[in-house]
């Protein structure tokens, strides 16, 4: 082996702290991108050899990306990535640190779960009046049953991130923090 070549990287380990179970968002996020770039792909070359492109493809898409989104929200919270403002969360005494990761977690879970409970609404009204999507004509329901599943999954997210910051104390707290990666602006 010669210098130029260098050894092949180490796998990240996993913080104690971040949820073993992320697997599952890691998939799905994997999944739902995989199938937006095969339908993608799809319609291009449809469209190019017959000028017309697949109808359902725009509908598929929009809900792929809406799921994708909801998938990558929920590890975001899970790995404590979500979004904050650093100016607040990054100054003051430990205590305070961790208390604002503590209310920022608090609130993701309030919002996601009143959400979850608010589209089961939504959800059932569009089974019950047999709503049909505008593009292909399939139950809306399909598509929406979703939204309340996956904000119920970011809720549960969030409490096991609140959970993890209350078990926590302050001094393992800013190990952790000192640990992340700085993004640049």
């Amino acid at each position: 082996m010669d210098s130029t070549t260098s050894a092949p990287a180490t796998p990240p380990v996993p913080s104690p702290e971040e949820p073993r179970s992320l697997r599952l968002e890691d998939w799905l996020t994997v999944l739902i991108m995989a199938l937006l770039a095969l339908i993608t792909f799809a319609n291009v070359i449809v469209r190019y050899f017959t000028d017309s492109s697949f109808a359902w493809t725009e509908e598929i898409s929009v809900f792929l990306m809406i799921a994708l989104a909801l998938v990558a929200g929920s590890a975001a919270v899970a790995r404590d990535q979500h979004i904050r403002i650093e100016f607040f969360c990054q100054s003051g005494t430990a205590l305070r640190r961790r208390r604002l990761a503590q209310l920022g977690a608090a609130c993701v879970a309030l919002l996601f779960a009143t959400i979850a409970v608010l589209s089961v609404r939504v959800v059932w009204d569009d089974y019950r009046f047999e709503e049909t999507s505008p593009g292909i004509g399939v139950p809306q329901w399909w598509y929406s049953i979703w939204l309340p599943v996956l904000s119920a999954l970011i809720t549960w997210r969030a409490l096991g991130l609140l959970r993890r910051r209350t078990r926590q104390q302050d001094a393992e707290y800013l190990a952790q923090d000192a640990q992340q990666p700085e993004v640049a602006p």
